[in-house]
């Protein structure tokens, strides 16, 4: 009996420190930018010499809906994740991959402003709720 006690509380303690220990191991990865999931729209508007270019409605939707997509409600993207979401989740440079499409593929010169800001991190710029992305291309 008293040896089943033991044991029992060898284990109790194993597993409380295992969970504690994996627990501390992700609050120190600095790639995670949510734990439980994100619900956020930023918005992406594409000029060509000027003239805006059409971003297409369900991108990243089909048989299979990727947390990153587009609807009718255009220039929004939105990026609905569940559990763990990372940096690499949220690169504008993902979109295009969703799109199936090349971020220089639209021209020369290529110029990005985040929220009216000169930004030069392009496909590897990571969104946040409420961004206005600008791309221009000459």
């Amino acid at each position: 009996m008293k040896t089943g006690f033991i044991i029992a509380g060898i284990v109790a303690v194993l597993l409380i420190g295992g969970v504690w220990w994996t627990n501390s191991l992700q609050n120190n990865d600095s790639d995670v930018i949510a734990r439980s999931g994100l619900h956020w729209h930023p918005t992406l508007a594409i000029y060509v010499k000027g003239e805006k270019v059409e971003i297409p409605q369900n991108v990243g939707l089909g048989a299979v809906h990727k947390p990153m997509h587009t609807h009718e409600d255009l220039p929004l993207i939105h990026l609905e994740f569940s559990g763990v979401v990372k940096r690499e989740d949220l690169m504008l440079g993902q979109f295009f991959k969703n799109w199936e499409r090349d971020m220089r593929s639209f021209g020369e010169n290529m110029r990005m402003t985040v929220n009216g800001v000169e930004n030069t991190e392009y496909d590897s710029y990571v969104m946040k709720d409420k961004d206005a992305i600008e791309l221009h291309f000459d």
